[in-house]
């Protein structure tokens, strides 16, 4: 349980996996459902969560740069675990 805690503690961490819940998605994307968020904290928890095994990370060769983030399958596990987080907060 703390392992997990570990993985989806972050500010922008829960609000990152919800949007990749939906579709794949650039960081200019994040950036727009997030305008309060720095472009520096979003790089550094998408990395930390590429790092974990929860997000993909797909580099395409092109000019200009175009990365593309999505969930992993471990990620897709994760995702009921944080709906039932969300419906027990809807009861508080």
């Amino acid at each position: 349980m703390e392992r997990t805690l570990n993985i989806i503690s972050g500010k922008w961490k829960l609000a990152l996996l919800c949007e990749l819940n939906r579709r794949n998605a650039r960081l200019s994307d994040f950036e727009r459902k997030n305008p309060e968020a720095s472009k520096r904290a979003l790089t550094q928890q998408l990395g930390e969560l590429v790092r974990d095994g929860i997000v993909h990370k797909k580099d395409f060769e092109v000019y200009p740069k175009k990365v593309e983030y999505s969930l992993t399958e471990l990620g897709k596990e994760l995702m009921p675990v944080i709906a039932k987080l969300g419906e027990f907060g809807e009861k508080l």
